[in-house]
């Protein structure tokens, strides 16, 4: 039988300002991938994300970024390894503090945005990233894409693949850019049938129409897309009604 875990971003408010509905997707995901405060999120929020998926049994992972509250996360920045791994150090502590104030633990790192994909070609920046991880705590596996130049610097660290439901894929198997046309995949028919054939067969078809393999243990459904609590909970369905078992990877 196939296993996967559904992961989303949580969190990704900031004071006043709300997006997406965190306490409905707890409800139908198995790991919350949850936003630390550099791309969004405050510690009010954190804690009150923590605390839900403590209720609900829900995996919490940390999900890091680039300081850059102002373009949420997705604006690729140079920042030297030490101070990256500094700031990535800082997030992951943060938010197992919070998490363990409210009886659970940071269980896995995640990250965000335009970090996410300089680290799936930039082994420096992969590399800064993973010694963060390394040296807070070495059994936290780091979610990644397939073939992800994080692989090559993650000695001593387990690494877990993941795809997206919900995001357009290249021929070479990485994620066509939110400033392209299409990045995003909208319907909900489409995503959920992607979704269980990422699942089942391994695979998903690129922009240009090829077949990509794509071995994964763990499937994102984003928090932030229009819809996403129903895309999540038809997600979920069709791939226990496939015969998946869906289970958190940590």
């Amino acid at each position: 039988m196939a296993v996967i875990d559904i992961n989303a971003d949580l969190g990704e408010g900031f004071g006043i300002w709300e997006l997406g509905d965190d306490l409905a997707l707890l409800d139908v995901i198995t790991s919350a991938n949850v936003a630390c405060g550099f791309h969004a999120g405050d510690p009010l929020i954190m804690r009150r994300v923590c605390a839900a998926a403590v209720e609900r049994g829900v995996t919490i992972g940390a999900q890091v970024s680039y300081r850059d509250l102002a373009g949420f996360g997705r604006r690729e920045m140079d920042v030297a390894s030490p101070e990256l791994t500094a700031e990535i150090l800082y997030q992951v502590a943060a938010l197992d503090g919070i998490a363990r104030a409210e009886g659970g633990h940071v269980a896995y790192v995640k990250p965000h945005g335009a970090l996410y994909n300089r680290i799936s070609r930039d082994p420096v920046q992969a590399g800064a990233v993973a010694e963060a991880v390394r040296a807070y705590d070495p059994s936290l596996p780091l979610l990644t894409l397939p073939g992800s130049a994080v692989y090559d610097v993650a000695e001593g660290l387990t690494v877990v693949a993941e795809c997206f439901a919900d995001r357009a894929y290249t021929p070479s198997g990485g994620l066509v850019s939110r400033r392209e046309p299409g990045a995003v995949v909208h319907d909900e028919e489409d995503v959920v049938q992607r979704a269980v054939r990422m699942a089942v067969d391994g695979t998903v078809v690129a922009v240009d129409g090829s077949e990509i393999a794509l071995k994964a243990r763990s499937i994102c459904v984003h928090g932030d897309t229009p819809g996403a609590v129903s895309l999540a909970r038809s997600v979920r369905s069709a791939l226990s009604g496939a015969g998946v078992a869906v289970e958190p990877f940590a």
